[in-house]
Formats: structure tokens, sequence, C-alpha cells
């Protein structure tokens, strides 16, 4: 099951980066669903974003799982944290087994697009990584990020000018933060008052 939208969530990503958002927001870490809980759920939800669905097993439904978190932690990145080591590796293992290949048009235009004949995981971590691709050279990429409540880590697409929101939604995670910071601050300023 999908997280419930609530009033004030953003707007889905624009193409390419729906996939990459669509993927990472398949579960719920605060409400704790998931859609992913088994092989055949997430051939499924491949075959629902134009993939094969071919080849899901066990392993691959792992493989899956890992490249959703290991996005998840880039898009933190690109509201300020850093990428741990150990999900670089993981992404680098995933994304090795997953050729891109350059494709031209009739009217002679590129585009990066997934090698032909991979199923499961493979085909997902290609398809992720040609919507990367495209998003990196549109400039749209550094805006996909993870919000920074811990509880939350739900991936959004930032259309505020600067770029530089960090929450998925200011009406529940950015006022939380926001009361946080605020308790915190009346608490030290109030000592110092007497």
């Amino acid at each position: 099951m999908a997280r419930v939208e609530q009033p004030g969530v953003r707007d889905p990503a624009p193409e390419p980066l729906r996939l990459v958002q669509d993927l990472v927001n398949t579960v719920d870490l605060e409400g704790g669903s998931e859609e992913l809980r088994t092989a055949e759920e997430a051939a499924d939800w491949a075959r629902g974003r134009g993939l094969s669905g071919r080849g899901y097993d066990a392993d691959a439904l792992a493989d899956v799982l890992t490249l959703r978190e290991a996005l998840r932690d880039v898009c933190a990145a690109h509201a300020g944290t850093d990428v741990p080591a150990a999900t670089t590796a993981a992404l680098d293992r995933l994304l090795a087994r997953a050729p891109l290949r350059l494709a031209v048009d009739a009217e002679g235009r590129a585009t990066v697009v997934p090698a032909g004949g991979l199923a499961g995981a493979d085909e997902l971590a290609a398809a992720v990584a040609a919507a990367i691709v495209r998003a990196t050279a549109d400039g749209t990429w550094p805006r996909l990020k993870a919000c920074a409540a811990g509880t939350c880590r739900w991936v959004y697409y930032d259309r505020s000018p600067a770029g530089r929101s960090r929450w998925c939604t200011m009406a529940i995670c950015g006022s939380r933060a926001k009361m946080r910071t605020y308790r915190k601050n009346g608490r030290v300023s109030a000592p110092e008052a007497g």
C-alpha cells in the first residue's frame, strides 16, 4: 500500500525521476507500509512501471530493496548529508550489473537506455541509471531529495526557487522540526532569563 498523500505533501517528481521517486517511496518509514514484501509484489510493481517484471526471486527482491535504500541515501545527500561508503559500494555493485546503451531516434536525438535482455533487479537498476543520467543532463537530479526528518525520509522533488528545501512537507515534517527547535531554544533561554 502506498503512502496516503496528505495535504501539503509535494507533487510527484517530473519524468524521468518519477521511477526513482516511486521506487524509494514503496516503503513508508513513518507509517510502516511496504509495497515490496515479496518477489511477486516487486515483479508486479516493475510491470506497473513499464518494465518486464521477469526474473524476480528472493535474491532479486533483496537487491531491489538494497537499491531502494541506497537511492534514499543519495537523495538525502541532495539535502546536505554525505552518502555512506557502504551505500556507494552497494550502488556500484548493483549498477555494474545494469549496462546502458546509447539509442538514437529518427530525428538524431540520442538518449541512454537500459541494455536489452536484462531482468529482475538488473533491469530495474538499469532503468534507474538511465533515468538518473537523463535527470543529471537536464539538471533535475539534485532536486530529488529525501526528507530530513529521520522518521520520514520520504523522497520528494524540491520545486522551491532556491532548491534548498529539507522536508517532504512543511505542514507536517517541517512544522515538527521547527517545533522541536522552538522547544529546545525555549528551554535554553528560560534559565538565562532567571
